[in-house]
């Protein structure tokens, strides 16, 4: 997983040792993600599967897209398609996606970039491989994250953040056996790039074999572990967890984690996915590429995508680019 990284973590800054009065989080549910198919035919995981909405609120949806090595002329992404009502929010750990929109942007991300799109009143947009990537096949693994918007915001104007790997705030843990990347929100006062309408945290976290991971989190928000590779344990009753499975937690203000000391053998470390935000609390309406509060405003999005009002699909694509396109 070429995701940022460092070379030595002990020169990052450390998470606090937690004390003794701490409430560690018990995990209310365990489940195992169903493999199927988006777009044009790329494999997924689709990891709130059987996860009741108010659960998961402030999140709707979280596909892991592969790991998947392609072979040449293998590579597929989604056609034109819309969203209103939600961010979307794709991390890239291997291989590269492009991006383009109704609205004129577009851009490509790679090796840990995160493109996160506010639809809001709604756009619509495509995600594919670049055609470079498509003739020589390569490695292809990410996750696509839909975080849901308040009544207030869902018909605010589209917005676009392009946030590179780097950006991320790095920091590990006091013995040094995992690295956090906060991507999104705040994990003990260390702050990712990414702006978001509802208060959120995104991390994508590194668990050394045989190391365990104490990571403080704010009691008002829920919390979620999804992982994305490797084997361990979770919560203080060290219940197994592997690939492709999410640990729903209950109240608390800390997470409990901890990798087993053997790893497949194509796995070096435990890869985990951790999120969590303050619940929005109103009626979810979802259907298809639409969340929305009631069903009235779904058949409304509905009509509006048929009479052309989310954009029209562009005549050409466009050109390959290192970063995101216009911001409004």
């Amino acid at each position: 997983m070429p995701a940022i990284t460092v070379d030595d973590v002990l020169v990052l800054p450390r998470l606090p040792r937690l004390d003794e009065s701490t409430t560690f989080r018990p995990v209310r549910r365990l489940t195992t993600a169903p493999s199927g198919f988006e777009g044009e035919g790329f494999p997924v995981r689709r990891a709130f599967a059987g996860v009741p909405l108010t659960e998961l609120d402030p999140f709707i949806h979280l596909d892991q897209m592969g790991e998947v090595d392609y072979a040449p002329g293998e590579p597929k992404g989604t056609p034109w398609h819309p969203h209103r009502g939600f961010e979307t929010v794709t991390y890239m750990i291997d291989g590269i996606m492009d991006h383009q929109d109704s609205q004129g942007g577009g851009g490509t991300i790679t090796d840990g970039d995160t493109q996160w799109m506010t639809a809001g009143s709604g756009l619509l947009h495509i995600e594919a491989p670049p055609e470079h990537l498509v003739t020589s096949g390569g490695l292809f693994h990410g996750l696509q994250l839909w975080v849901n918007l308040p009544r207030v915001a869902k018909m605010n104007p589209p917005r676009y953040q392009d946030i590179r790997g780097k950006e991320s705030a790095l920091l590990t843990t006091p013995d040094g056996g995992a690295l956090i990347r906060v991507i999104a929100g705040e994990v003990a006062g260390h702050r990712g790039p990414g702006s978001t309408h509802t208060p959120i945290t995104i991390t994508h976290v590194t668990v050394q074999p045989g190391a365990a991971l104490s990571l403080p989190w704010r009691s008002d928000f829920n919390a979620l572990v999804y992982v994305l590779a490797g084997r361990g344990t979770v919560g203080t009753d060290r219940r197994p967890i592997h690939t492709g499975q999410l640990a729903v937690h209950g109240p608390g203000d800390a997470l409990r984690v901890t990798a087993d000391a053997k790893q497949d053998g194509n796995t070096p470390a435990l890869e985990l996915y951790i999120m969590g935000g303050q619940p929005i609390g109103e009626p979810v309406a979802h259907y298809g590429p639409f969340v929305m509060n009631t069903r009235d405003e779904l058949v409304q999005a509905f009509e509006d995508f048929q009479a052309g009002k989310l954009g029209v699909i562009p005549a050409k694509r466009l050109p390959h680019t290192g970063g995101q396109g216009p911001r409004p």
